[in-house]
């Protein structure tokens, strides 16, 4: 009975601490294609972070454009134990679309492992992306598998929304087929006022002064772009939390920036 009610008592804690968590916006961030100046910029946005599962986008292009990956539903690759399958939805096979939509982890260190660690640092330095670090945890050598999940692969809003902004330009040296590919398998959402928005989460772990990570004490990104006839705004928000939060992090940075730049009054509107 005892073992019950100090169960008890440690969930009601939990849920307490979840629903008590307080997003600070660290940036939000909107640029429009061709244009000399951001459509907003508020916030911190020279900070970097972790790329986290946003770097899928930047993985797609590579997979897309190096051939590993063919299509939105090919290749099927099977879960393998020992993969990392922590969320019930990574429990099964996998393609590249629902990659994205599960924010499947071991599908994307399958793509870099196909690549090998010299294609996969040469994608990253010509994308420009971010610090370009893909060492990895410190005296690790995981960089290949880890470099983007709160490791050492760290990034801006700012140069997030600049590296979309040569990706839709055209200016990656990757085909238009890996871009449009990866267009095909981003988040898309209609919005009002006939836009549509095409995106990616993340959520991680920051490093505290000492170099460890801040448990407990969680980062969301969202990030993409806008569309609307020749009209393309790129976005980015970044997000710390003071405690775990109910839902992902990622999730409410997304829909936070979503409302925010569609609301009647937004800057999209």
């Amino acid at each position: 009975m005892k073992k019950v009610a100090l169960a008890a008592a440690a969930g009601l804690v939990a849920l307490v601490s979840r629903a008590a968590a307080e997003e600070r916006v660290v940036c939000t961030l909107a640029w429009e294609l061709g244009s000399t100046e951001p459509l907003v910029s508020e916030g911190e946005c020279d900070t970097r972070m972790s790329s986290a599962s946003t770097f899928k986008i930047a993985i797609s292009l590579m997979g897309f454009d190096s051939g590993i990956l063919s299509g939105p539903d090919l290749p099927e690759w099977p879960l393998v134990e020992g993969y990392a399958d922590w969320r019930p939805e990574w429990k099964r096979p996998q393609t590249p679309r629902s990659w994205l939509k599960y924010s499947v982890v071991w599908y994307s260190q399958q793509i870099t492992q196909r690549l090998g660690p010299e294609r996969f640092e040469s994608y990253v330095h010509a994308f420009g992306y971010g610090n370009e670090d893909v060492s990895g945890d410190p005296g690790k050598s995981n960089g290949l598998t880890r470099a983007w999940l709160s490791s050492s692969l760290q990034i801006s809003p700012q140069e997030q929304v600049a590296f979309l902004g040569r990706m839709l330009e055209g200016e990656l040296p990757v085909s238009e087929e890996a871009v449009a590919q990866t267009r095909a398998i981003l988040d898309h959402r209609v919005q009002p006022e006939g836009w549509e928005t095409f995106g990616k989460t993340g959520a991680g772990l920051p490093f505290g002064p000492d170099g460890t990570h801040l448990k407990g004490q969680p980062f969301g990104w969202y990030v993409g772009w806008a569309e609307k006839g020749e009209r393309r705004v790129m976005f980015a928000r970044l997000s710390r939390f003071d405690a775990r939060p109910e839902r992902t992090p990622g999730e409410i940075a997304r829909d936070g920036l979503l409302g925010y730049l569609f609301a009647s009054d937004g800057p999209l509107s």
